[in-house]
């Protein structure tokens, strides 16, 4: 099969989908891997590394969109890629299609086939293609939400461990899935007063017993969601339901009951939000303030940290990328019931009942291509 890497062109994007080691994997099993011209750069892997490992390197992202049969990317197309993927093109990506009806319209009109890292799912409901990047999102949810509590960035003006003799900030975080986890592991080590919330009494009483003594859990619900925002420093909204729209958990009507530069970080902005005055925002404009609270809604957060996330992203996505570059998308997708799940959009139809709930759209069931 031919692999093509264009070079991610969404705002202070500097991921990319595969690694020279990646490309090596792919070449030796005999498929061909074209990659743009410093699409790895941000990454810290130079045109060289690629030519190296076997990769064919591309001028353009129009050339590389040319070359592939299968595209592989990190983040959705964004507009100006809409019109370079070809009817029949397996692009395998990132697509949170439920928070985006122009992305899902242009994806139906192209008429390729769309498997979404973040609804590859395995037996057990866990997110495999997801995992690394909710790692990466809940870690650095608490390192963006420390630095915009800094007076000078609008925030309350607390450190959030503390120091002797000054209690530590208040974090809350509502789930309790990966990205919660990783959040509450990251403000207690900290030294924060940390409480997470879930409505899953099973994973409340799994992370009690794993998490270190400050922190606590509590059940989510409306109530406590509105007692516990007036007392607590950042919120950040950790709730992803697979493929679909995030629930709304802080209402706009919440802010005036939080105290002046509270910060919320919003995790789930890439499928709708959890936070319901958050609007995706960019790394290079990463805020915006609502009643005196700060709002930090970046929707490719791993983004600023492109080594790790770049390689913890392809350890996750390779062995899949591999499976679909020898067998084909279909024999692949029939084989694999994981790879199936991450089947979002084929030939213009919508296979995936999540994002066809999203929009109204007609839902068709993937059986009908796999069989």
């Amino acid at each position: 099969m031919i692999i093509s890497v264009p070079k991610e062109i969404k705002n202070n994007e500097n991921r990319v989908a595969l690694t020279p080691a990646g490309v090596k994997e792919l070449v030796k099993r005999g498929h061909e891997v074209h990659v743009q011209q410093t699409a790895g750069e941000g990454s810290g892997f130079s045109d060289d590394l690629y030519v190296q490992a076997g990769a064919i390197m591309e001028p353009t992202i129009e050339a590389a969109y040319a070359a592939g049969e299968m595209i592989m990317k990190v983040k959705e197309p964004i507009e100006p890629e809409y019109g370079l993927i070809k009817e029949d093109q397996l692009v395998f990506t990132y697509f949170h299609f439920a928070s985006s009806e122009p992305l899902t319209n242009a994806m139906i009109k192209s008429k390729s086939i769309c498997l979404a890292y973040e609804t590859v799912e395995k037996a057990d409901r866990s997110l495999p293609l997801l995992i690394p990047m909710s790692e990466v999102a809940g870690r650095m949810s608490i390192q963006e939400g420390a630095k915009y509590l800094e007076k000078p960035l609008k925030g309350r003006g607390i450190l959030l461990g503390g120091v002797p003799g000054v209690r530590p900030a208040k974090v809350l975080i509502l789930g309790g899935g990966i990205v919660g986890t990783n959040a509450a592991k990251m403000a207690a080590g900290l030294g924060a007063d940390v409480t997470i919330m879930d409505v899953n009494l099973g994973r409340l009483r799994y992370l009690d017993d794993i998490m270190a003594a400050n922190v606590n859990t509590m059940m989510s619900n409306e109530y406590n969601i509105r007692e516990m925002i007036k007392t607590h420093d950042l919120i950040v909204g950790a709730v992803l339901i697979p493929g679909a729209k995030a629930p709304k958990l802080v209402t706009r009507d919440m802010l005036k009951d939080m105290r002046e530069g509270t910060v919320l970080v919003d995790v789930a902005v890439d499928q709708g939000g959890c936070i319901e005055t958050c609007e995706p925002t960019t790394h290079e404009n990463p805020t915006f303030i609502i009643d005196d609270v700060v709002h930090y809604c970046v929707a490719n957060m791993p983004g600023a940290v492109p080594y790790t996330s770049t390689l913890a992203l392809t350890n996750a996505t390779l062995p899949y990328a591999i499976e679909l570059a020898n067998k084909g998308w279909e024999i692949a997708c029939r084989d694999n019931k994981e790879l199936e799940l991450g089947l979002n959009i084929i030939k213009g139809e919508v296979v995936y009942k999540s994002v066809a709930d999203a929009f109204d759209l007609p839902y068709t069931n993937v059986d009908k291509f796999l069989n």
